[in-house]
């Protein structure tokens, strides 16, 4: 069985101009997959040539299969490639996609480019299964920590932005791993530094009257048992966020109380930060707060502060208000 690529094998193919296959597009980072997804229209087809060599589709109960199969078997016109997009694959039938695709995936139109997105896929179904198999399957999965850094560099290149590795550390370090929010803080940093080198103080400059510090101070004021600069901090939040920051919130302080337990049970047995740091794949920087963090809790405290966050996000699903439930999580915490 053949593995699975990488965006970046994708983007690599789509340099060295090798021809059209058939591709699935799957996996939770939506906004990695949209990025290449736009890096691939504008690389494959000309503008002046994208009205007539670009069709997307939609996994709905009007469009038809054959349509797609279609469009895919089309030559290009004034452009050496087509591109057809299926979005939402994964609510066609499994035996209808395999009864119209199996044999073009055999054999694909070399000037084409067939990417079928979706959020999930089965592999038990033949039709992905034989996508798979023919080198076509590209996971887009959530970028573990030590690979936010690369990311961000590379990002920054393509934006123009001369920042520094110590620069996107700390980025790394207020935002977290959400791509899209250090794309968005990348960008305002290109806008007010231009081709200036971008340090630590630039980002943090920019960070301390930005939204992106707000979960970065919460956590250093809940492990200090601070209410109201915990309480300011949040209703600030929700204020600049809006509707979805509740399950933001809930989410990102999730993800570093779990990190600060690994660590302090890690700091207890003496482990040096550097080790912390490569252990739980982290950047130093961070590694140091958690370690830091974890010096005013109890494991006991911790655990039932995930308990805690489990319980708020239950009740942020049922349609409950939002504010009061974060105000008595943070004060339960």
């Amino acid at each position: 069985m053949s593995a699975d690529l990488s965006p970046e094998q994708i983007l690599d193919a789509l340099k060295q101009g090798r021809p059209g296959r058939v591709y699935l597009f799957y996996g939770p980072d939506e906004f990695r997959m949209e990025k290449v997804l736009s890096e691939i229209r504008e690389t494959l087809i000309p503008e002046s040539a994208r009205d007539f060599n670009i069709q997307i589709f939609y996994g709905e109960a009007e469009t038809n299969l054959g349509d797609i199969a279609d469009a895919a078997c089309s030559l290009p016109f004034l452009s050496t490639h087509r591109l057809v997009i299926v979005r939402r694959t994964e609510k066609f039938p499994g035996s209808a996609l395999e009864k119209t695709f199996i044999p073009y995936i055999e054999n694909p139109l070399p000037s084409t480019w067939l990417i079928f997105v979706a959020a999930e896929a089965d592999f038990r179904l033949k039709f992905y299964n034989r996508i798979r198999k023919a080198g076509g399957a590209v996971h887009f999965k959530p970028l573990y920590d030590r690979q936010v850094i690369p990311w961000l560099r590379r990002f920054a290149t393509e934006l123009g932005l001369n920042i520094t590795e110590k620069g996107c550390v700390y980025l790394q370090g207020i935002v977290g791993n959400h791509l899209r929010d250090l794309y968005g803080e990348m960008e305002k940093l290109r806008l007010r530094y231009g081709t200036q080198k971008v340090g630590e103080e630039e980002v943090k400059e920019l960070a301390v009257a930005s939204r992106i510090y707000t979960i970065f101070e919460l956590m250093d004021e809940i492990s200090l048992r601070r209410h109201a600069q915990s309480l300011a901090i949040l209703n600030r939040y929700l204020e600049e966020e809006g509707r979805d920051a509740p399950f933001k919130i809930v989410g990102m302080l999730n993800r570093q109380i779990r990190l600060i337990i690994q660590a302090k049970s890690m700091a207890e047995n003496n482990v040096k930060p550097a080790d912390v740091s490569k252990k739980l794949q982290v950047v130093p920087f961070l590694a140091n707060k958690l370690i830091k963090q974890a010096q005013n809790w109890r494991t006991a405290d911790l655990e039932h502060a995930l308990h805690l966050l489990y319980r708020a996000d239950k009740h942020l699903k049922t349609g409950a208000q939002p504010r009061l439930i974060l105000e008595h999580l943070l004060l339960s915490l």
